[in-house]
């Protein structure tokens, strides 16, 4: 039966029309979009292995590996995703049903398998976005844990709405469908076609024909009319990620860093320059007016442009950030949505050939319009502003997100680059590489950066070291060892002239050589090594700091300063026994980090491994015998994961076997393994004083403490000072036992294996 003939018309000129204005919004904005990512700068390292990159994509997607990392939504997301695609064609079908409310799909239209999955997915894709609906409404009152908090909420509500909407369409279409060729006597009304939407058609059965026929008409349309909208709000808001990101996401976890789908943590990228990486050498041949870093959005690259579109506002970066958790104004969420609002108000002019209004992107000063709170009169700027913790909440995040800059230099400063954004986000946005890059603008160009960092480089460029120790005090810490440490180039005894008759060259690291604490692991390592009878030599004076701290604090220029002096003095030596590549173990995983991950991009590949590797592999072998300790002396400990060991070098399980090799228990904390809390020293911030909120190690070590172990293990020397410091404070507070400690990986194993010593002597 036809439908009335007024409805089917002006249902038909409503549906075109919408349609007409949702494709054409939609393509226009695409346009739009793809020269906004021409503005960035050329980034030519994202294209290669093609094939491995398609394959990491699918697998990302349809396996939906990031999201499964919280089950129940990452479940609902599936099934939303799935909706996305596969009910494309109840669309087509509503079009067609406009002129015959009898219209379906040709060939496959009324296959009972097609029918079934419409209506599976319908109602899987409802139960999903109802149960993503519930997640952010408990979320949402969840305090400082709302990971939504500034969330463009509209938009959220608006998608969630939208979705909504279509499957009650949909699953009003197929009951009135079922309605409508009960009426017709076609045969397929029948629970085989319709199983799980024939009793809706069976409350319509009353109905007459041309009602029914009238009705679909009219769902049709609204569904028609629902669809399109979507595409008439997004092709009007280029900015609304929660949206955007069901086309753009694909294509940022193509272009990751990594073919492979390794996080985009590890090395950071160097400088670049009209897509060439500068060389220190020739930073003179720079065009004056050439970018170091980020100082305006079009200084990021085409995929760090596209990083800003993809994202969605999910929050999960900020949940896992260290600085937000612990009251500071740094959002990670927040920091992508104000650089993309940034990009798209200067998108225009650069499109139009014209300059982009000269905002900084970093430091709101006094007399901005939109700074509000305390601290907003008197002279005083927006980032000298140190509120309590209490005020962060509120004041802070509108002082720092919603002033001329696009924000402050607090947002810029509290990153320690531990990499929790990155492990987390969904879609693969890179916001450390897009934090330290701001980072090197404002040091290299702008010279503006926490006072604290003048000593810092002052004693890189001088000493060679963070601590400005004289070089000759690096061997201070071999002193008392009942054994010789060679140092390669020494010219004593057992000093050899290059690294060919030994094992392992035992890069100490600046910490391990200066900080008393640190000092006590790098015996405790070289005993173990000696005990092994694995042979090892250490660079002695000759060693300097790898440049870790300085790169990450943005001196790029310094970084490459040690990086050469570190590589010459490296092809001097030579390389370790049996030729090839230098094998090297580090204490220090930042060390570890720069030397294995950095240093090649100046072309030395090292073989590097943390301690924790090399011990492991040594207890495995029968070379390390540990023992446990007697029943009566045998303690709980529990181990922090340092950053750049495991999330950003996927170093977890050997720490842990040694713990467990050493004969004691392991009492994993809350937050571990690749969720594990940051102590709070990385990023250089190990030489920057906490100024806002709470600290950052105090909150870890509160949670160490909080486990009832009787040690706290670490594998990094940064993690030991941070969580020492804490405990310390903790127990003159009382609220710590008296008898916990902060010990490194290998004193446990040192304590286990002098037991055997001390058994079979």
């Amino acid at each position: 039966m036809e439908p009335s003939q007024a409805l089917s018309s002006v249902a038909t000129a409503v549906a075109v029309l919408v349609s007409v204005v949702g494709v054409a919004l939609f393509v226009a904005t695409v346009g739009r979009m793809v020269a906004v990512l021409g503005t960035g700068q050329p980034d030519r390292s994202r294209t290669d292995r093609p094939v491995t990159r398609l394959v990491t994509t699918v697998r990302e997607i349809v396996g939906h590996t990031r999201m499964l990392r919280r089950p129940l939504v990452g479940a609902a997301h599936w099934f939303v995703m799935v909706g996305f695609v596969a009910l494309v064609g109840t669309l087509v079908t509503a079009y067609g049903q406009l002129r015959d409310p009898g219209f379906v799909l040709p060939w496959i239209g009324h296959l009972w398998p097609y029918e079934w999955a419409v209506e599976a997915i319908a109602w899987l894709t409802g139960l999903g976005i109802l149960a993503l609906v519930v997640v952010r409404q408990v979320t949402s009152r969840s305090g400082r844990r709302n990971r939504f908090v500034r969330s463009t909420t509209w938009q959220a509500y608006y998608v969630e709405a939208t979705i909504v909407g279509i499957v009650l369409c949909v699953l009003a279409l197929r009951g009135l469908e079922h309605a409508y060729e009960a009426a017709e006597g076609t045969g397929t009304a029948t629970l085989l076609h319709y199983p799980t939407t024939s009793w809706l058609g069976g409350l319509l059965a009353g109905l007459p024909q041309q009602t029914v026929a009238d009705a679909i008409v009219v769902v049709a349309a609204l569904k028609i009319v629902v669809s399109m909208a979507w595409f008439v709000v997004i092709g009007l808001t280029p900015t609304m990620g929660i949206a955007w990101h069901r086309f753009t996401a694909p294509f940022n976890i193509y272009l990751k860093r990594h073919a492979d789908g390794r996080t985009s943590l590890g090395a950071l990228q160097p400088i670049v320059v009209g897509g060439v990486p500068v060389d220190l050498e020739k930073a003179d041949e720079l065009d004056e007016d050439a970018a170091l870093g980020v100082g305006k959005a079009q200084d990021l690259t085409w995929k760090g442009l596209l990083d800003l579109t993809t994202c969605t506002e999910c929050g999960r970066c900020q949940d896992q950030c260290p600085a937000w958790q612990t009251e500071k104004p740094l959002s990670p969420k927040l920091l992508i949505t104000a650089l993309r609002t940034r990009a798209y108000d200067d998108a225009p002019y650069l499109l139009a050939g014209e300059p982009a209004p000269d905002r900084p992107l970093v430091g709101a000063v006094a007399g901005d319009a939109d700074y509000v709170g305390p601290g907003s009169g008197s002279g005083s700027t927006a980032s000298s502003y140190r509120p309590s913790a209490a005020e962060v909440h509120d004041d802070v995040l509108t002082n720092a997100f919603l002033s001329s800059a696009a924000m402050t230099d607090d947002v810029l400063w509290s990153c320690t680059t531990c990499g929790a954004c990155v492990e987390q986000c969904p879609v693969d946005i890179e916001h450390v590489d897009t934090i330290v890059d701001m980072r090197r603008h404002q040091v290299l160009l702008e010279s503006a950066f926490p006072d604290e960092l003048n000593g810092l480089f002052g004693n890189l460029e001088k000493r060679q070291n963070p601590w400005g120790v004289a070089a000759k005090a690096r061997m201070d810490w071999a002193k008392g060892l009942p054994f010789p440490v060679p140092v390669v180039g020494g010219g004593g005894a057992e000093d050899p002239e290059d690294l060919s008759g030994v094992d392992y060259l035992f890069w100490v690291g600046c910490a391990g050589a200066f900080e008393d604490r640190a000092k006590k692991t790098t015996r405790a390592v070289a005993e173990l090594l000696h005990t092994a009878g694995v042979s090892f030599a250490v660079l002695g004076p000759a060693e300097a700091c790898t440049g870790d701290p300085a790169r990450r604090a943005g001196n790029e220029f310094l970084f490459q300063m040690l990086a050469a002096q570190n590589v010459e003095t490296l092809s001097e030596v030579g390389t370790t026994r049996g030729g090839g590549r230098t094998r090297v173990v580090v204490t220090c995983p930042h060390c570890f980090n720069t030397l294995g991950n950095e240093y090649p991009q100046l072309g030395t590949e090292l073989d590097v491994v943390h301690h924790t590797q090399l011990l492991n592999r040594l207890v495995r072998e029968g070379r390390l015998t540990p023992v446990s300790a007697p029943e009566a002396e045998r303690r709980d400990v529990t181990y922090h994961d340092p950053c750049y060991l495991g999330r950003h070098n996927g170093v977890y399980a050997p720490p842990r076997e040694l713990i467990e090799a050493s004969g004691t228990t392991l009492t994993e904390m809350p937050r571990n393994s690749e969720t594990s809390f940051c102590c709070g020293a990385g990023g250089a911030r190990m030489w920057m004083e906490e100024k806002l909120g709470s600290r950052i190690n105090m909150n870890r070590t509160a949670e160490a403490v909080a486990t009832g172990a009787g040690a706290i293990a670490v594998g990094c020397p940064f993690c030991r000072v941070m969580l020492s410091d804490g405990l310390t404070s903790m127990q003159a507070d009382s609220t710590a036992p008296a008898e916990t400690e902060v010990l490194d990986v290998a004193q446990l194993l040192l304590e286990a294996v002098g037991r055997g010593r001390t058994a079979t002597g």
